[in-house]
C-alpha cells in the first residue's frame, strides 16, 4: 500500500488534473486500478511461474485516503486443485460460516511490496492521461480547421516517398507528394500556407506519433486559392463578393469567378485590388501561379464568354439538352480561347460546368456556307427535268 503522504500526493494530484484538463475523477481511478491490476497480474505470474489470464483480482483504490487493496476472487471448492483460483470450504467459512461451494470469495492479496509498484504505476497513469487528454484536445481544435488554411513550418522531406513533414503547432501534419504543387521547393524551416484536408486521431508516422493527431494538407486543393482570396478581400469577408467557382490546375493556372451582391462594387477589381496588390499577394504564395478573376453570370452564354477570358468572343450558342456551348471568336483569338494543350478551354469548362467546342470566325464561316449549299442542294425545282 501507499504511504500516508504518498495517498495525499496522488489524491491531490488526481484532482488537479481532472480539473486542468476536464477528465472525470472516477476516469483517472479506474485507470489507475485497472493498471495496478496489470501490475499484479505480471508480478503473480513471475512469482508463482504461471500465467495469470485465470487470476480474478479486483483492486479497489479509496477515492478518499488513497489506499490501495488487492483482492483475488476464488471459487469456494471441496477440494482446491488451483491455489490461485480456489478456495477450499473448511478455510473460506473461517472468513465467513454462510459460504457454500461454487461462492466466491475475496482474499486480499495485497503484496509487501506493492508499495512502490503502486506509486509507479499511479505516476505513469496520471501522465498518460495528461497527454490523452492534451492530444484530444489538440484533436477537436483542429478538427474544426478541416477545410481551412493554416501556416505550416516545414519539417523534412521523406528522400523516398517526396511526402514533406510539417508543424502546425502542437501537432504534425503531412505534404504528400500527390498534394504538392510541381512549382513548390521545400526548405527545412520554411513557412507555407496549407490547405488542410483531413484530420486523423493519431499520427500515422511514428516518428510524429507522440505529437498526438496528425493532419493532411495540401497546395493543390482548388479551396487553398479561396481561401486566401478570403483572406486578402475584405469584400469577401464582408460578404459583398462571392467565389462561386474555381478551376484549378495547381502549379499552372487558376480561373476564379466571383459575383456582387452590390451592383456598386466590382468584383473582379475587389479580387484583383489596388494596383493588382491583393491577387499578386496570392500568386506570390502559390509560387507564380497564373490567375484569371472572371465575372460570374447566371446567363451561361455570358458566363462561357467570360470564362474564356483573356480570349475575346465573338457569339455563344447554347444547346441546353447536351449541356454545349458553340462559341465563335476571332481568328487571331483561336489558339488564346484554346490556351496551351487546351488549358484555357478545359479550364473554362471545368469553371462554368459546361461542354465548350470553340471555332474561329473562319471556321464557322465555312461550316454555315456547307450547310447552306447542302440544303440548296436538297432543293427540288418543280418542271426543271421536262425543260432538259
Amino acid at each position: 500500500m501507499l504511504d500516508r503522504n504518498e495517498n495525499k500526493e496522488m489524491i491531490e494530484a488526481i484532482g488537479l488534473l481532472a480539473k486542468e484538463k476536464n477528465i472525470s475523477k472516477e476516469v483517472l481511478y479506474t485507470a489507475i486500478e485497472e493498471a495496478l491490476k496489470s501490475a499484479y497480474k505480471n508480478n503473480f505470474s513471475k512469482q508463482y511461474g504461471v500465467a495469470p489470464v485465470n487470476t480474478n483480482v479486483r483492486v479497489d483504490l479509496d477515492r478518499v485516503t488513497g489506499a490501495v487493496h488487492l483482492y483475488a476472487r476464488k471459487t469456494v471448492v471441496e477440494e482446491v486443485m488451483d491455489d490461485a483460483t480456489e478456495i477450499s470450504l473448511e478455510n473460506a467459512r473461517k472468513i465467513q460460516p454462510s459460504y457454500e461451494e461454487d461462492d466466491i470469495v475475496e482474499v486480499e492479496v495485497t503484496p509487501n511490496n506493492f508499495r512502490r509498484v503502486a506509486a509507479q504505476t499511479a505516476k505513469q497513469v496520471i501522465v498518460q492521461k495528461i497527454r490523452e487528454a492534451e492530444r484530444g484536445k489538440i484533436y477537436e481544435d483542429f478538427i474544426e480547421k478541416e477545410n481551412e488554411i493554416l501556416t505550416a513550418i516545414v519539417y523534412s522531406v521523406d528522400p523516398e516517398s517526396g511526402a514533406v513533414n510539417v508543424e502546425l503547432g502542437k501537432t504534425a501534419g503531412v505534404l504528400e507528394r500527390s498534394q504538392q504543387m510541381n512549382t513548390d521547393v521545400y526548405v527545412p524551416g520554411e513557412r507555407i500556407k496549407v490547405y488542410v484536408l483531413e484530420v486523423v486521431g493519431e499520427s500515422r508516422n511514428q516518428k510524429n506519433a507522440a505529437k498526438g493527431p496528425q493532419v493532411s494538407v495540401s497546395r493543390i486543393h482548388p479551396g487553398l486559392v479561396k481561401r486566401l482570396f478570403e483572406l486578402e478581400v475584405p469584400e469577401i469577408q464582408s460578404g459583398t463578393v462571392q467565389i462561386r467557382s474555381i478551376a484549378r490546375e495547381a502549379g499552372s493556372r487558376t480561373k476564379i469567378a466571383v459575383h456582387s451582391i452590390d451592383p456598386q462594387v466590382d468584383p473582379v477589381g475587389s479580387c484583383v485590388g489596388p494596383r493588382g496588390q491583393r491577387v499578386d499577394r496570392v500568386v506570390s504564395e502559390l509560387r507564380g501561379e497564373k490567375i484569371d478573376i472572371i465575372k460570374w453570370s447566371n446567363d451561361p452564354a455570358e458566363f462561357v464568354a467570360n470564362a474564356l477570358n483573356p480570349a475575346n468572343v465573338v457569339s455563344v450558342k447554347i444547346n441546353e439538352a447536351e449541356k454545349l456551348c458553340a462559341v465563335v471568336v476571332p481568328d487571331n483569338q483561336l489558339s488564346l480561347a484554346i490556351g496551351k494543350e487546351g488549358q484555357n478551354a478545359r479550364l473554362a469548362a471545368r469553371l462554368t460546368g459546361w461542354k465548350i467546342d470553340i471555332k474561329s470566325e473562319s471556321q464557322h464561316e465555312e461550316e454555315l456556307t456547307e450547310a447552306l449549299t447542302e440544303d440548296m442542294l436538297e432543293v427540288e425545282i418543280p418542271g426543271l427535268d421536262e425543260e432538259l
